[in-house]
């Protein structure tokens, strides 16, 4: 994949997909994209993967992620990955940018959950519309209170 081969999906608060490869395009090996996000902003309400685990690096800045009722920040450098079944939620720090290659073992097709993501940020669409597509993106969603909790500080 070459960087100009790459879609662009825009969202909220200065944040942005790229899409890099789909598990349709690695034989369901992987999905990967890089995720940019604005200073403060959520990277995703709290969630699982029942089938998938997710590896996040943070390639730049400072992100927080929010794993087992803890919030841990992690510097440019940082690992995390998330087991299957694991409830988890991210964003960048507060006052801070940052930008992460997540990476979903096993792929699971999700770019067109990504594009109803920007549809989302753009105001076309409401979050209400992916509920239907749980099952489908393997992104199952949690309750969030925890995450706002700790997000708040």
């Amino acid at each position: 994949m070459r960087p100009h081969e790459t879609e662009h999906v825009g969202l909220a608060h200065g944040s942005a997909f790229r899409l890099l490869a789909d598990a349709s395009t690695t034989g369901g090996t992987l999905g990967a994209n890089v995720l940019a996000l604005g200073e403060g902003a959520d990277g995703a309400a709290p969630h699982h993967h029942r089938r998938s685990a997710e590896l996040f690096y943070v390639l730049s800045g400072r992100a927080e992620f929010f794993l087992n009722g803890t919030l841990t920040p992690l510097e440019q450098g940082g690992l995390v990955v998330v087991p299957p079944g694991t409830p988890h939620a991210f964003g960048a720090a507060p006052g801070v940018r940052a930008e992460l290659l997540v990476v979903l073992v096993p792929g699971v097709d999700r770019f067109d959950y990504f594009r109803a993501l920007g549809r989302i940020a753009q105001g076309l669409d409401s979050f209400d519309s992916l509920l239907p597509l749980q099952e489908r993106h393997d992104v199952h969603f949690v309750d969030p209170s925890a995450w706002r909790s700790a997000r708040r500080g």
